[in-house]
């Protein structure tokens, strides 16, 4: 149980590291205009702001510190989503890769949701 909680973990990781390398190719093919920018900066500070947190998360001091930050990678989660939306809906993405995007962070809002209710024992 231990080392299937150990590999999930490690595979979780580079998971989330391979999702901000494609975030940071994706965002690099932007149109320049002034929107596509600013919401790219957002997207970019949400969406490393997951991996972020889970590594934080990893080195907390209590089940309570490690709560908050997984609390906080589901927020940056959604937040993402968020931004991806008028990427695609104004036509200044393709819609192909959003899905991709937005599919990879519905699975991480399964996981860390599951994960903080498990962490205040509701589970």
């Amino acid at each position: 149980m231990q080392n299937d909680r150990a590999e999930f973990k490690d595979k979780f990781k580079k998971r989330s590291y391979k999702f901000v390398l494609k975030l940071i190719e994706f965002l690099d093919r932007l149109p320049k205009d002034n929107v596509s920018r600013r919401i790219g900066d957002q997207l970019l500070r949400s969406g490393t702001s997951i991996i972020g947190n889970y590594i934080e998360g990893q080195a907390a001091s209590s089940k309570k510190d490690f709560t908050n930050f997984f609390n906080n990678c589901l927020k940056s989660t959604n937040e993402s989503k968020l931004w991806f939306a008028p990427l695609r809906d104004s036509k200044r993405a393709n819609p192909e890769e959003v899905r991709w995007f937005l599919n990879e962070l519905g699975e991480y809002s399964k996981i860390f949701a599951s994960s903080i209710l498990t962490l205040k024992g509701k589970k």
